[in-house]
């Protein structure tokens, strides 16, 4: 475990995923602030010690604060985090924005395009707050694990090794494991395009198909983010690794997986609007079928699994038609 820091982080979003990290950075001893824009459900949280909503299961250590005033915790910390949904990251980081120090280093844990832009969160990031350093956090994890303290590895990009390390040492314990590299661009598809594939290995389980299935759509899946990967500039051999392969598995196949519960709605002939209320929390995969369609459009990049859970999902198509489709594409190269 790593000598606790004197400054505090800031996590930015009190949602389940939030709570998770600023637990675990607690856990291992740092000073850690957590804010969230509901202030009763904010105060709640301070009062029971616990995010008594999403993570009961997950004490709060006593190096964890919550915070009310956005400003009160961006003016005390150099580092901060932020967790919000995809959709919810721009006007985020337009919010904090003039709360932050001239030395404020920013990371985030959202996984997917902005639907309005196609941007990427780090392109967004660079747009709206301009440069400074910057780091994502993704990988196989889930924030209920996370919370319980059970072993869990994840990945760390960032341009700035420094700020990856010192991130990483934020969070290191006895059973979570943080590994860092450069490739920025490459994890951040890898956690767009992945929810996707998910809820494309939901509707198929759904409709009742079996594991050879499932492993197909897991493994062409792959293909493809590796595919728009080459395409955007990211390095092969971040696909393969913890933010993209294994986040990958841990989403189609577990039911932890909101957009894998999706899915499974679908496969069952249920409305996607629908299951995603009987969730009630975001799921990613939701609005970033439509962005990750847009975006292989623009680039020209074929993603046939990508399309088709889009078409389902937003042009109404039949999912056995949707098999169909995909099942008498023609023959090619694997390599291709």
């Amino acid at each position: 475990m790593s000598t606790p820091r004197p400054e505090p982080v800031a996590v930015i979003g009190a949602g389940s995923w939030g709570t998770a990290l600023a637990v675990q950075m607690a856990r291992t001893g740092h000073a850690t602030l957590l804010w969230g824009r509901d202030g009763a459900r904010l105060e709640a949280m301070g009062q029971a010690r616990c995010n008594a909503g999403y993570l009961p299961d997950a004490p709060f250590p006593d190096a964890l604060a919550t915070e009310p005033d956005l400003g009160s915790a961006l003016s005390r910390c150099d580092d901060v985090l932020v967790t919000v949904p995809s959709h919810a990251f721009r006007a985020m980081l337009t919010l904090i924005r003039p709360h932050l120090r001239a030395r404020s280093r920013i990371a985030w844990a959202s996984k997917g395009f902005d639907s309005a832009s196609g941007l990427l969160p780090h392109q967004v990031a660079l747009e709206v707050l301009g440069q400074r350093p910057m780091a994502v956090l993704s990988g196989p994890t889930f924030a209920r694990e996370v919370g319980r303290g059970l072993p869990t590895a994840m990945a760390i990009a960032s341009s700035d090794e420094a700020f990856a390390e010192d991130f990483a040492q934020r969070l290191a314990g006895p059973n979570f494991r943080v590994y860092t590299l450069a490739d920025i661009m490459g994890v951040e598809i890898g956690g767009a395009v992945k929810n996707v594939i998910a809820i494309g290995c939901g509707i198929a389980d759904g409709m009742g198909f079996g594991a050879n299935t499932r492993v197909a759509l897991i493994t062409r899946g792959l293909a493809e983010m590796m595919r728009l990967g080459k395409n955007m500039g990211a390095q092969r051999e971040t696909f393969m690794g913890l933010a993209g392969l294994g986040d990958l598995v841990l989403t189609c196949t577990d039911d932890q997986s909101r957009n894998r519960r999706v899915g499974l709605a679908i496969g069952r002939g249920e409305n996607y609007l629908a299951a995603q209320l009987g969730i009630n929390q975001v799921v990613e995969g939701v609005p970033a079928a439509r962005a990750v369609y847009a975006v292989a459009a623009r680039t020209g990049v074929d993603m046939p699994i990508c399309t088709e859970v889009y078409r389902v999902m937003y042009e109404n198509k039949p999912v056995r038609a949707a098999v169909a489709a995909l099942m008498g594409r023609d023959q090619r190269s694997e390599a291709e």
